[in-house]
Order: structure tokens, then sequence, then C-alpha cells
């Protein structure tokens, strides 16, 4: 579902960007080219299509970020507690070493007479 939430958004930002770059920055843009007024869609509906358009696609990559935010996948695939790729890394699965072993008295040589 992440992969496709994903690809989805891809998607709706490259149609925005084309939607984006259509426009003129002064409000010309696509519509500049129709201007005869017994057009079906004449100067100010194509504006208004380009600008709804913005706007709508604007929202779905918005609400589709935040829904991808919140499909990540939990669990990795990657063990991240292997230290053994960093040589630097501490280990923590090394027992402690053990203190040594204290002589006892019955281990001395007895005196002889």
């Amino acid at each position: 579902m992440y992969v496709f939430v994903t690809i989805l958004a891809i998607i709706v930002a490259i149609l925005l960007a084309l939607v984006v770059l259509v426009q003129n920055s002064k409000g010309g843009g696509l519509a500049a080219n129709f201007a005869a007024q017994t057009q079906v869609m004449g100067v100010r509906k194509t504006a208004d299509f380009l600008e709804k358009a913005t706007w709508s696609l604007a929202v779905a990559l918005l609400v589709l970020s935040l829904a991808a935010t919140a499909l990540v996948p939990k669990q990795s695939t990657i063990d991240t507690t292997k230290t053994d790729l960093n040589p630097n890394a501490i280990k923590t699965n090394v027992p402690a070493p053990q203190p040594a072993a204290q002589p006892t008295q019955s281990t001395a040589l007895p005196v002889q007479q």
C-alpha cells in the first residue's frame, strides 16, 4: 500500500508541475491562445480550469504525502543490531570477563619435619 501511495504521489507531483508550467504568470498562459469569443471554453473558463486543477492537485499531493507518512512500514528489513560491519563498534553480545579465581590455603605444600 505504501508503494502504491508513493507512486500515486509522484504522478500527482508531475501533473502539478505540468499544470503550473502551462499557466502564465500574468494570468494568460494556455488561456491566451484562445482569443475567439465563440470558443466552448473561453479565456476565463480555461484560466478557471487551470486554477482549479492546480489547487486540486496541490491538495491531492498534500493528502497523499500525509497518507504515505502514515503508511511507512514499521519493520525494517535491515538488521540494525549487527555491529560486525563496523570494526570500531562495541559488541554487546560478548560476555563480561570473570575475575580470576583466588588460590585457597589447601593448595599450599605441607611443611616436612
